[in-house]
């Protein structure tokens, strides 16, 4: 049987966060105290840097880059699809036509 994987909510992140910066706790004792792994507590923060509020944009939730790269790429699979059939049905016909 599997174990559900934890998933932390973009408020809790932004919280954890909130504790190493406003209230001036070393990353190791918030970990600690939120029972989180150092490192990812690191990854937060630093992603919390770069990207302010938007750094969480939660599960499913995507940038607007993102989802056009996402549209794109499944426009280009399907359009290789289609010319490979189209190959094939190319190659049917000029062999019945000989």
């Amino acid at each position: 049987m599997e174990a559900k994987r934890k998933v932390d909510t973009p408020e809790f992140k932004l919280q954890a966060v909130q504790r190493v910066t406003d209230q001036k706790l070393s990353v190791a004792e918030a970990a600690r105290r939120l029972r989180l792994p150092e490192n990812r507590l690191r990854e937060w923060a630093k992603l919390a840097r770069a990207e302010g509020a938007d750094a969480f944009p939660g599960s499913g939730h995507q940038t607007p880059a993102e989802e056009e790269l996402r549209r794109r790429r499944a426009d280009v699979e399907r359009l290789e699809r289609e010319r490979d059939i189209l190959k094939k049905a190319t190659a049917f016909f000029a062999a019945l036509s000989k």
